[in-house]
């Protein structure tokens, strides 16, 4: 029988879940944006005129929602798509004087929920936690495929 208190996938997602869903609330209270809409702002304000691709490919999402997402915010006035000068088939988005002042006010309460959910833990401890989850982040591939593997042997 699984032990959920120890089996890490479930911990990982019982925890980003929670995360997730106190987020929402918070930021869609306070900003007017969503979980998903505020990956997505985070990630634009540190590599600015990426394509959907890889914000699909960092936050883990798939296309269909990451477009519908990118839409939305487009006709909020956050993001601005442009077609790729070199290959008009991809668009670049970054992020409006809107939605820099947008992230510039989520960020302050995204951090200030990070810290109070880790102020259980030591400065060392918080390093090796980080250390750890990115270690574990690297070796995401190793799933990949695991279900089709025969383990019956």
């Amino acid at each position: 029988m699984l032990d959920l208190d120890r089996y890490v996938p479930a911990l990982i997602t019982f925890i980003a879940n929670k995360l997730s869903r106190s987020a929402t609330v918070v930021y869609q209270k306070r900003f007017g944006v969503n979980v998903t809409e505020w990956r997505i702002l985070s990630l634009l304000a540190i590599e600015p005129e990426i394509s959907a691709a890889r914000i699909c490919h960092v936050i883990g999402f798939d296309k269909g929602p990451v477009s519908r997402t990118l839409a939305g915010m487009e006709e909020r006035g956050l993001v601005s798509i442009r077609a790729d000068r070199e290959d008009g088939r991809t668009h670049s988005i970054s992020l409006t004087p809107k939605g820099y002042a947008t992230h510039d006010q989520v960020i302050a309460v995204a951090l200030e929920r990070e810290r109070r959910l880790l102020s259980c833990l030591s400065k060392p401890e918080r390093e090796t936690l980080i250390a750890l989850l990115l270690r574990v982040h690297g070796n995401l591939d190793a799933v990949k495929g695991a279900g089709e593997v025969d383990t019956r042997s």
